[in-house]
């Protein structure tokens, strides 16, 4: 008689697809295609992001436990809009600056004239609230303002020649004359802690406005423009503009630090919050995943810090990517790409809700032996 395989406690933590289907999505499609094969096996949904657009979405699946808190911003372009930012269960704020002051929050992109004040209102509406610390998600910025109006929302006074607050974006740092930072809300007493995947400094050829300026709509012609304008800004705050991730959402990275905030890699402060490192430890088998494997997926990405956990618990990780670009045999057990089981990457896309549980189906029929665990 055939045997009955051991239930497997299976965890699912996926980034997006970008442009596809958000990390949530992602994991229940492979979970569905999963549990399809092997019903008796404990699957673990674990929703990530490295700091980008659908950070909070992905917390709030991944803690269900989490309130979300309602306000009323600025957006980018000065129209108030309704978001929120998330409490968990510790206290702890998160909030997301793509859901405040994102590109998606515009109709148009406005590379000079987009700033970050409801990014700044947002993280106040948390000070207010009594937060121990704050967790700050800062990918799909719509602006390249330096923080500068963050920064207002929290206290600080950036002015014209005239002693007149200078106006939103990146337009209005070109007639920054001076900067008083002395009534900036205090941190919280756990501190700040700036979710980022990039690495960028704030200027030159791999800085805010030559590698990110152009996905805000900025032309070649506003990109020197753009580039004079963050260095005068720099030249008024307390940081560093060379450190790594300075020119993490077109600068706001460097405001950021100017107000003691500290940046860290966004997946793995993200895992530590949702306690993904634990879940990994007690469980058989890991399965990770993204839009796009490629040689970048080593630095900062989910998968890369997901395969990480997994080494070093000795639990063997799998992968679901859109497409694979880069090798995978030193890092995960099995590989399913979506491009390769739909034919093509644009019969991929065209159906990714079909495709994702395919792959966990394909990766259930024949899973890593697993290893001895307690009980």
């Amino acid at each position: 008689m055939p045997t009955t395989p051991r239930p497997l406690r299976i965890v699912i933590a996926p980034d997006s697809f970008k442009g596809s289907a958000s990390a949530w999505q992602v994991a229940r499609g492979i979970a569905l295609g999963w549990s399809g094969e092997r019903p008796d096996d404990d699957v673990q949904l674990v929703p990530m992001a490295d700091g980008g657009e659908g950070t909070l979405e992905s917390v709030e699946h991944a803690v269900p436990a989490a309130r979300r808190e309602v306000i009323v911003v600025d957006g980018p372009a000065g129209r108030a809009i309704s978001t929120y930012w998330l409490r968990l269960p510790d206290g702890t704020g998160v909030v997301e600056l793509a859901s405040t002051s994102g590109l998606t929050r515009l109709e148009r992109a406005d590379p000079l004239g987009a700033g970050t004040l409801g990014f700044g209102q947002a993280i106040a509406a948390a000070l207010d609230a009594g937060v121990p610390s704050l967790l700050l998600a800062i990918g799909g910025s719509a602006s390249t303002d330096a923080g500068v109006g963050a920064l207002s929302a929290l206290g600080g006074r950036f002015l014209d020649a005239e002693g007149r607050p200078i106006a939103s974006g990146n337009a209005g740092l070109g007639h920054l004359a001076a900067v008083d930072l002395s009534g900036l809300r205090a941190l919280p007493p756990g501190g700040v802690r700036v979710l980022t995947d990039v690495t960028n400094p704030l200027l030159g050829p791999d800085g805010a406005a030559a590698v990110f300026g152009p996905q805000k709509g900025a032309t070649p012609q506003h990109l020197p423009l753009l580039e004079h304008n963050l260095a005068r800004a720099a030249g008024f705050l307390p940081a560093d503009p060379l450190q790594r991730g300075a020119g993490a959402a077109g600068g706001c990275g460097l405001g950021l630090t100017a107000w003691g905030a500290t940046l860290v890699p966004g997946a793995p402060a993200l895992g530590e919050a949702l306690g993904l490192g634990e879940a990994v430890r007690r469980s058989d088998v890991v399965i990770t995943g993204e839009g796009r494997f490629d040689g970048q997926t080593g630095f900062g990405k989910v998968p890369g810090y997901v395969a990480g956990l997994g080494r070093d618990a000795g639990v063997p990780v799998l992968l679901v990517a859109g497409s694979v670009a880069a090798p995978t045999e030193d890092r995960f057990a099995a590989v399913e790409s979506l491009t390769a089981l739909a034919g093509s990457a644009a019969a991929a896309m065209a159906d990714v809700a079909s495709w994702l549980p395919a792959a966990g189906a394909r990766l259930a029929r024949h899973p890593p032996s697993g290893r001895p665990r307690p009980g």
